[in-house]
């Protein structure tokens, strides 16, 4: 009879919350008491663990068995202190010595043949760890390779819980220093601006909005999806911070091989999808479509074919750059900071459809699908299919150094703020820290009282200003400048929404 104690990680989010797992047994009837999981989760946790534990060759404890967690693990248990869950156990009933349990994490979902599942979430998962000072992970051999990229993480892989218990009865528990080397970090995206013919208003777009953070809206019948595919690879790479908040984010959906290291992440969700695919879900505690464009590109194609729920529910995210979720008795907040590009046909008719059947009332009501988003996009363009023989623009090389400049210029200026890119300066800033030329804050003023603009609309033109005068390498947005962020918010529409 004996105590035990270890740890393991439980995840709100993309918040990791260490949890501290205690066993002690003493004499009485064979069972087993689980305290700090949620209620719902109790007995499925104890049946795991007990068919575990039976089918891994180890007689059941006879003795009465409390293991308990704290703090209480969130209202949803994915079982990742599964494996911690059990090995407290086996330790407090003396079939593994406690001290050997001690200064190590245990990760990981059991089955009832005695597996080791692998889990979603463990890198920020084993992040926490070390950050707690516990470098030990032992963690399901599937995960091993991405708990690896912690650095100061030892990780120990295993595959079966009669394995862990082997090892740590028989003291030959071996810490694996070895990592797999790692290759040479790529893009993502094999695809150039090259490809693309013809819509040079199109790409000037996609130029600006890389250069200053702007969403972009798309309208005709054209490459919308060769253009947003491109995006990303104009954008800065991303910084070492915000490529482990993306591998952290593709971790937790469950996507570890597809996180990007160096070109932003490209999200594209079908029209079909649900909201619980789009935003994420909390039942499950697995991010979405928006949050896996965090720092990247978030493409809705066909955009007036989404649900109304998914097109209205963006707005939050585009101003807050976050999700935020409730249900089930707690909240959630996932990181969502992206570039939006939408794209619309003219009208509803399929695509390829020779002619069209549409009534104007029609078009309308496809356009207003979009009535709550298109005020808070900036930068809009006309695409049209290029013919055969069209001239090729320039390589996304090209492109993405004057992008860079642009950047580097803005990131200058904007050092001792808390912001990146122009698109995030609040409108006040704009009129005070940073003003535009008098001739260029007059043309803007007179779109305001000429009612072509709202007042909240004249702010994305400043910022878009901005981003034309970084483009160019001036000091301050200029008269041209003012022309310019017009006609890109007029773009596709010929005379903007506002």
């Amino acid at each position: 009879m004996g105590h035990a104690s270890t740890r393991s990680v439980a995840l709100v989010g993309l918040h990791p919350q260490l949890v501290d797992i205690e066993a002690d047994a003493v004499p009485g009837d064979a069972e087993l008491y689980l305290v700090g999981l949620p209620e719902t989760s109790v007995w499925p946790a104890r049946a795991r663990i007990r068919a575990a534990i039976l089918n891994s060759g180890t007689p059941w404890p006879d003795t009465r068995i409390t293991v308990s967690v704290s703090p209480m693990i969130p209202p949803v248990y994915d079982a990742a202190a599964d494996l911690a869950l059990a090995v407290a156990l086996l330790a407090a009933a003396g079939v593994i010595p406690p001290e050997r349990i001690a200064g190590r994490m245990f990760l990981g979902e059991l089955a009832l043949d005695g597996g080791i599942r692998p889990i979603r979430g463990v890198l920020p998962m084993v992040a926490a760890a070390v950050r707690a000072g516990i470098s030990r992970v032992v963690v399901p051999a599937e995960c091993a390779r991405e708990a690896a990229q912690v650095p100061g993480a030892v990780v120990m892989p295993v595959t079966r819980l009669a394995d862990v218990a082997d090892q740590l009865r028989h003291g030959i528990f071996r810490d694996h220093h070895d990592r797999e080397p790692e290759s040479a970090p790529s893009s993502s995206f094999a695809v150039d601006l090259a490809d693309v013919p013809g819509n040079q208003a199109a790409r000037r777009a996609l130029e600006v909005c890389a250069a200053g953070g702007h969403h972009l809206f798309l309208s005709g019948d054209g490459p919308a999806t060769m253009l947003a595919e491109r995006l990303p690879g104009i954008l800065p790479p991303l910084t070492d911070e915000a490529a482990r908040q993306v591998a952290e984010i593709y971790s937790l959906a469950g996507r570890p091989d597809r996180a990007p290291r160096i070109t932003p992440p490209l999200s594209a969700p079908h029209h079909s999808e649900t909201p619980a695919v789009i935003f994420g879900s909390v039942a499950a505690n697995r991010p979405g479509a928006v949050s896996l464009a965090h720092h990247g590109v978030l493409h809705l194609a066909d955009a007036p074919e989404f649900t109304r729920p998914v097109l209205d529910g963006l707005c939050r995210p585009m101003d807050s750059g976050q999700v935020h979720l409730e249900g089930q008795g707690r909240s959630i907040r996932y990181p969502a900071r992206f570039t939006l590009v939408l794209d619309a046909r003219p009208c509803p008719c399929p695509e390829g459809r020779e002619e069209c059947a549409c009534t104007p009332e029609a078009r309308r009501r496809y356009r207003a699908r979009l009535a709550l988003l298109l005020p808070r996009v900036a930068v809009r363009a006309p695409i049209e299919q290029s013919n055969r023989g069209t001239r090729a623009g320039e390589p996304s090389a090209a492109v993405a150094a004057r992008v860079l400049a642009a950047r580097v210029r803005a990131a200058h200026r904007l050092a001792d703020t808390p912001w990146r890119t122009n698109a995030e300066v609040p409108a006040p800033d704009l009129r005070t820290r940073f003003p535009v030329a008098p001739e260029a804050a007059e043309l803007l003023r007179s779109a305001v009282n000429t009612g072509l603009v709202t007042a909240d609309g004249l702010a994305r033109l400043l910022r878009v200003a901005w981003t034309l005068a970084d483009l160019r390498g001036a000091d301050r947005p200029q008269f041209d400048d003012a022309v310019g962020a017009l006609e890109l918010w007029k773009g596709a529409d010929g005379d903007g929404t506002r």
